[in-house]
């Protein structure tokens, strides 16, 4: 994926009720290689990736790029969000230059059920609507990952498609800051 373009990296942390979004330290690589472990989280994601791997190719500080933004919750990291340009090989697009800015997430299944997902989630577009008003972003998801087909639904995304890809019907769906004008 591509980066965000000119906006301005990394931003002040977001806070929200319980939560704050900010760059990955180096206190976080230890989360990031669980997340990226867990059968769980791999479940929608292709499945999870061998711990020594991750053990030996997660940098000291890992996720520090440009669109990526840990959650922490009580000065611990719980998952991450992520906001990338899609590339112009991706299947699905909504817009004709291919450039969509699309939402990712992942949070450790002990964060589950919590509302953290939709607490950082709308916090993260609403700093993007902020950073770039009225572009849309799309959010991807597998139809049969009901947790986040919800949190798309809660977020206020719009059914754009549905496709076949990596084995599985996929769901994409469309969210825009701009209220249409009627």
């Amino acid at each position: 994926m591509a980066e965000l373009g000119l906006v301005a990296w990394p931003p002040a942390p977001i806070g929200t009720e319980r939560l704050v979004l900010r760059e990955s330290e180096a206190r976080d690589r230890t989360a990031f290689i669980e997340l990226f472990a867990s059968p769980e989280v791999g479940t929608y994601i292709g499945g999870p990736r061998p711990r020594d791997e991750l053990e030996r190719s997660v940098p000291e500080v890992p996720g520090r790029r440009p669109g990526l933004f840990v959650i922490d919750l009580d000065g611990a990291m719980i998952g991450t969000i992520e906001l990338n340009r899609r590339d112009a090989e991706r299947r699905s697009h909504v817009r004709l230059d291919a450039g969509e800015a699309e939402l990712g997430y992942l949070l450790l299944s002990e964060a589950w059920g919590h509302g953290y997902a939709a607490e950082a989630c709308a916090a993260a577009l609403g700093w993007f609507a902020d950073a770039l008003p009225g572009e849309p972003v799309v959010l991807c998801t597998q139809t049969a990952n009901d947790r986040s087909m919800r949190l798309a639904a809660k977020l206020g995304f719009a059914e754009v498609q549905r496709y076949e890809a990596w084995g599985a019907e996929q769901w994409m769906g469309v969210w825009s800051s701009v209220t249409p004008s009627g």
